[in-house]
């Protein structure tokens, strides 16, 4: 099994670094090079490709408007030099962000992180959980493989965006559906959830205590705090210093 790669990025310096990261690894395969957007758009009607390596400023089109372009996007992993469009990123589902310069063991955290996304993808990898109806409190339809599952929303101990997907984890499993973070946050309960982390969405309900940049759950399972969102989260929370 190998990912096929394209780079996207208007500077050349750029397509050698990321060339010279892969060499060795043995799952990667690089099969376009494009300095520009309109570019990229030209390629993938001819070719298909499972990851794009995205820079965000180019000339003509930038990164996050030729993403919003595609209508059946591959797995995008941003490499900017540019911090601010972190956020707005991860509401288009791109698999993670690199900010430029990035060493490799960062790289390849990356790289594991879409290729374990690309695997779930064509495992249709669920949890198995059965469908599970409440008579009280809100609740939400998720598409998982092939079917809908209705699932109360406090049953949900945090959402993990991976992707195009979402893990939506209740207890120490969870359900995959393909869907963003972003759309959930105007969905879940904004009483009881809450965004920790680019990637992450919380229920304040499952709460044990907060050490460090984690917040610890009450079964033991760790979150992380993004740095953008830690001054927040404190008196959402009820902690103190």
């Amino acid at each position: 099994m190998s990912l096929r790669c394209l780079i996207v990025d208007d500077e050349p310096l750029a397509h050698g670094i990321i060339t010279e990261y892969v060499k060795d690894i043995p799952f990667i395969s690089i099969v376009g090079h494009c300095y520009r957007a309109t570019e990229a758009l030209l390629f993938l009607s001819k070719q298909q490709v499972d990851l794009i390596f995205l820079d965000i400023r180019m000339p003509k089109l930038n990164g996050l408007d030729f993403l919003r372009t595609l209508q059946q996007k591959p797995l995008v992993i941003v490499t900017s030099a540019y911090e601010e469009y972190a956020l707005e990123s991860f509401d288009l589902a791109v698999c993670d962000y690199l900010l430029k310069p990035f060493r490799l063991d960062r790289f390849l955290k990356a790289i594991n992180r879409a290729l374990e996304l690309y695997q779930l993808k064509k495992q249709n990898v669920t949890t198995g959980i059965e469908k599970t109806v409440n008579q009280t409190g809100e609740q939400i339809s998720l598409k998982v493989d092939k079917k809908h599952i209705l699932i109360n929303t406090e049953e949900i101990h945090y959402l993990e965006s991976l992707g195009n997907y979402v893990k939506v984890w209740k207890g120490n499993e969870f359900l995959l559906t393909p869907r963003t973070l972003g759309s959930f946050e105007t969905q879940l309960p904004a009483d009881n959830f809450i965004r920790v982390h680019k990637s992450f969405i919380l229920n304040k309900k499952y709460v044990d205590y907060l050490e460090g940049n984690t917040i610890v759950l009450k079964n033991g399972q760790q979150v992380p705090i993004g740095k953008n969102f830690r001054g927040i989260i404190k008196p959402l929370l009820n902690i103190d210093d």
